[in-house]
């Protein structure tokens, strides 16, 4: 995946007749970007994926060794992307020769009967089942106050994704299927093409310029920068900075809380905190347990020590509560490592044609607050389908309504979806 120079690609694409450099330029390669590169590639269109830093870098919301994939989710517009994301990761996975990034785990749901946000995100995960014995699960690691549901769901697609390696993956497939895919490569501008030939130029801070058809902008928390700055639109997305932590497991528990012996990931809706895990896997004799969301930041500028407030005190609170015999608490959490946010007032998705004077050759995926990755695979193949059909045709056939994520619900509107909660 070197780079290609600017030069020699408009050459051969003036060459073989193309009026554009490109089919469809994928501004941004983290697992939205690098999915939908490979999904426009795949149908056998001449994509750009160009990345402002190094390919799987750690600086931005894409990078790490798990991610939770589950279908618990209040919202019941979520389930069917998840589920369409699911079916997508095991053709990628068989596309690559049988490459694991997928280890799937039972699912567990914890929270107050009282809470009606509980007991939606239960009812829509798929085969999710109440159970009164959790104590007598995996070990006794968790104790649930009187007044709480538990429920588990053995056949949801539910489990851990390795991030990097995920990414990694996809950025693969698509320079098997012909992608071009640049690093170190700051996309600062995008403009209409000439009016003869329509299009769009998409320019770099090094001066390069590349001619697409169409553009697909999936750059994370650097989304509200590059849109107001290309187009004047401000779309209302908040970078946050979260933490990733790391628990020691007390000795003697070690196995108990691995996805080896079956332990599951995990949702505790642990008002005002979402406190999520995922089993033992990565780090031998650790458990990554966090707390969802973080203090605002701005991605250019962030402190990547200190930055996550107070979300150690918060989780070890949590453990503390829920598992303290199999959970170490004291001295805080082994290892802390920093990520980001996307987050939209409503914490939902921004998927939509950026619209204007852009019409729509310019698509947007942005504003997936802390939840998205899992959906990559479904939200790059809707990205690329909009960009070059000008319609999701795969998201209407797996009942996913894209109404939901459109720009302008927040036209006069500035919480957006929320409004109706």
């Amino acid at each position: 995946m070197a780079a290609a120079p600017a030069a020699p690609v408009a050459a051969a694409a003036a060459a073989a007749g193309h009026r554009f450099d490109f089919d469809v330029i994928v501004v941004g390669a983290g697992i939205m970007g690098s999915c939908a590169a490979h999904a426009a590639a795949s149908r056998g269109a001449r994509a750009l994926l160009l990345e402002r830093f190094d390919l799987l870098h750690g600086l931005g919301s894409s990078h790490g060794e798990s991610r939770t994939i589950r279908d618990a989710y209040t919202d019941a517009r979520y389930p069917p992307m998840v589920r369409l994301a699911a079916r997508l990761w095991a053709d990628a996975e068989a596309e690559s020769g049988g490459r694991r990034v997928l280890t799937q785990t039972p699912l567990l749901s914890l929270g107050p009967r009282s809470s009606a946000e509980v007991l939606a995100s239960i009812r829509n995960a798929a085969g999710a089942e109440e159970v009164d014995d959790l104590g007598a699960r995996w070990g006794g690691a968790f104790r649930v106050p009187d007044g709480w549901v538990a429920a588990v769901s053995e056949r949801g697609g539910s489990g851990v994704l390795n991030a990097t390696e995920a990414v990694k993956m996809f950025q693969e497939l698509a320079s098997k299927k012909g992608a071009v895919i640049r690093d170190n490569t700051e996309v600062v501008g995008i403009r209409r093409g000439p009016a003869e030939g329509g299009g769009v130029v998409v320019t770099t801070s090094a001066g390069e310029e590349f001619r697409g058809a169409k553009c697909v902008v999936t750059v994370g928390a650097w989304a509200s920068k590059l849109v107001k700055s290309v187009a004047g639109v401000d779309l209302p997305i908040q970078p946050l900075h979260t933490m990733v932590l790391y628990w020691r497991i007390k000795p003697g528990h070690e196995r108990e809380l691995t996805a080896e012996a079956g332990f599951p990931t995990f949702s505790s809706y642990w008002d005002p905190h979402h406190v999520y895990s995922t089993p033992s896997l990565e780090r031998p004799g650790m458990i990554k347990i966090n707390c969802h969301g973080g203090p605002p930041c701005d991605p250019d500028s962030r402190d990547f020590v200190s930055g996550g407030g107070d979300v150690a005190e918060r989780v070890a609170q949590w453990i503390d509560e829920f598992m303290p015999g199999h959970v170490e608490t004291a001295g805080g959490p082994v290892e802390s490592l920093p990520c980001m946010y996307s987050m939209t007032p409503d914490e939902d998705f921004v998927i939509d044609f950026l619209g204007g004077e852009f019409g729509e050759d310019v698509v947007i995926g942005a504003g997936f607050s802390g939840h998205g990755f899992k959906m990559g695979p479904a939200v790059g193949r809707i990205l690329a389908e909009m960009a070059m059909d000008g319609e999701a045709r795969t998201a209407a056939e797996a009942g996913v309504e894209l109404g939901h994520f459109r720009i302008n619900r927040f036209d006069g509107n500035p919480m957006g979806n929320a409004k109706d909660l």
